[in-house]
C-alpha cells in the first residue's frame, strides 16, 4: 500500500505551524459563515411559551401583560407570534418583582444580602468527562433562570470559548485570560479588565487561550522566590482574590477547569464554594478518577495546611455522555451510587445527537431551536439537561438557607 510522504522541507514543528494556521483560517470562515455580517453569535428569540415557562407565569397572563402595555413590546414573528429576547424576559422578571408581593423573589432570583455568591468548579482531570459540555449548559441555564452569571474558561484550549463564539488565535491577544489578573508581574490587571458580555443576558465571559499556561510555567519560579511572609503572593488564593473583586456583580461563577491537577485547577478548587467532578460511566475512566481524587486529596492537604480555605458547600458527581441502555454503563452508574450514595447527582447527563449535533455549529442544547431536530430526542436532551442543572440549582440555593 502506498503511503504520502510529507514535505522534505517540512520540519515537524513547520508542519504543526502550518496544519494549526490553516485549521484556524477554516475555522474563521466558519464562523463567518455560520454567524454574518459580523460573525458574532447571538442568540435565538423565545416564542411566547417559552418565555413564559422561563419566567414562571401562565402564556395567557404574559399576553395580558403585553395587551395591557406593560413591560417591553414582544417583537411579532410569523402569524403574529409574540417573540421575546432574554434581555425582553429579564426586564419582565425586573416588571414583576417590582409590582411586590409573595412572589417578587421569584420572578428576580439575584442573591440577597448574607448570600454568598456561589462559585461552581467543574473539574476532572480526563479529558473527555464531558466538563465544557456541562460547564456550557450550566452557566446558560443559571442565565435563563435569571442569575447574574460570570463563566470563567480555565482550560487553555479553550472550548468553552469556542463555544461562545470566541476564536482565541483571532480574538484575543494579551491579558485577555484569567491569567492576566492572577500574573505574579506588573502586567497585571484587574478582573473586570478581561470581563466580556456574551450574546447571552446576564451572563459573562472570561474567556481562555494558550496563555493560561503560563501560570503553570511562572508559579513554581514565583514559589522559589517567595518571601514567606507574603501572603498576598500565595499561588492559590489568588484565582479567589479576583474572583472577590467582581463578586458584587454576580450571583454564580461558573469555572470549567482545565483536564489536568495543575497550579490552575487547584487555584480554581480553592477559589471554590462548591465542586461538580464529571464521571464517564466506563471502568477505565472511573479508575482514572480514583488517582484523581487521591492526587486532589494530597495537594489540597497541603493547601490547607498553608492556609487556604476548603469549606465547599457541596461536592457532587455527575455522571456524563450516559447511554441508559447500555448495560456496562448502567452497571457501572449504579456502582457509583452505592460507593457514593446521594453525593452522585440524581440526574445523568445524558448522551445525545442533539446535543452533538447542536456542537457542529457552536452551539449548545438551549441555543438551538426545537424545529431543527427530531423533537423525541431534542425533547428527551433537553429534559436531561434541565434535570441536572435544576438540582445544581437547588443545592444552589439550600446553601443560601432558601427554602425549596
Amino acid at each position: 500500500m502506498s503511503t504520502i510522504a510529507e514535505p522534505s522541507n517540512h520540519t515537524a514543528d513547520r508542519q504543526i505551524a502550518a496544519d494549526a494556521a490553516l485549521l484556524s483560517a477554516q475555522l474563521a470562515a466558519l464562523r463567518g459563515r455560520l454567524f454574518p455580517p459580523t460573525a458574532q453569535k447571538t442568540l435565538r428569540a423565545f416564542t411566547s411559551g417559552e418565555a413564559a415557562r422561563l419566567i414562571g407565569v401562565s402564556d395567557g397572563y404574559l399576553r395580558q401583560i403585553s395587551i395591557s402595555g406593560e413591560g417591553p413590546s414582544p417583537e411579532l414573528g410569523a402569524g403574529g407570534r409574540r417573540l421575546y429576547s432574554l434581555a425582553d424576559v429579564n426586564e419582565l422578571r425586573r416588571h414583576l418583582a417590582g409590582q411586590g408581593g409573595a412572589k417578587a423573589k421569584h420572578y428576580v432570583k439575584w442573591r440577597q444580602p448574607g448570600e454568598h455568591l456561589q462559585v461552581l468548579a467543574i473539574t476532572n482531570f480526563k479529558g473527555g468527562s464531558g466538563k465544557t459540555t456541562t460547564s456550557a449548559h450550566l452557566a446558560q441555564y443559571m442565565a435563563l433562570q435569571g442569575y447574574r452569571t460570570l463563566a470563567i474558561d480555565l482550560d487553555p484550549q479553550a472550548s468553552l470559548s469556542a463555544l461562545f463564539g470566541y476564536q482565541p488565535e483571532l480574538d484575543l491577544s494579551g491579558n485577555d485570560t484569567l491569567y492576566g489578573a492572577i500574573r505574579y508581574d506588573s502586567e497585571r490587571v484587574p478582573l473586570a479588565d478581561v470581563i466580556r458580555n456574551t450574546y447571552f443576558d446576564g451572563l459573562d465571559i472570561v474567556p481562555g487561550n494558550l496563555e493560561l499556561q503560563e501560570f503553570e510555567h511562572t508559579t513554581p519560579q514565583h514559589l522559589a522566590r517567595r518571601n514567606a511572609a507574603d501572603t498576598e503572593g500565595l499561588f492559590f488564593a489568588r484565582v479567589q482574590h479576583a474572583i472577590q473583586s467582581v463578586e458584587d456583580r454576580y450571583d454564580v461563577v461558573v469555572i470549567d477547569c482545565p483536564p489536568q491537577l495543575g497550579y490552575l485547577t487547584l487555584s480554581a478548587l480553592c477559589a471554590a464554594t462548591s465542586v461538580i467532578v464529571t464521571v464517564h460511566p466506563q471502568m477505565l475512566d472511573v479508575a482514572s478518577m480514583s488517582q484523581f481524587l487521591f492526587m486532589t486529596s494530597d495537594l489540597l492537604s497541603v493547601v490547607r495546611e498553608a492556609g487556604g480555605s476548603l469549606n465547599f458547600d457541596f461536592l457532587r458527581y455527575l455522571i456524563t455522555r450516559y447511554e441508559p441502555n447500555d448495560g456496562p454503563q448502567t452497571q457501572i452508574a449504579g456502582f457509583l451510587r452505592t460507593q457514593f450514595a446521594d453525593r452522585v447527582l440524581t440526574a445523568p447527563m445524558l448522551k445525545s445527537t442533539a446535543i452533538s449535533d447542536a456542537g457542529l455549529s457552536k452551539q449548545t442544547l438551549y441555543e438551538v431551536g426545537r424545529e431543527n431536530f427530531n423533537r423525541v430526542t431534542y425533547d428527551r436532551a433537553y429534559e436531561a439537561l434541565n434535570s441536572v442543572n435544576a438540582e445544581i440549582e437547588a443545592l444552589m440555593t439550600e446553601s443560601w438557607g432558601r427554602k425549596p
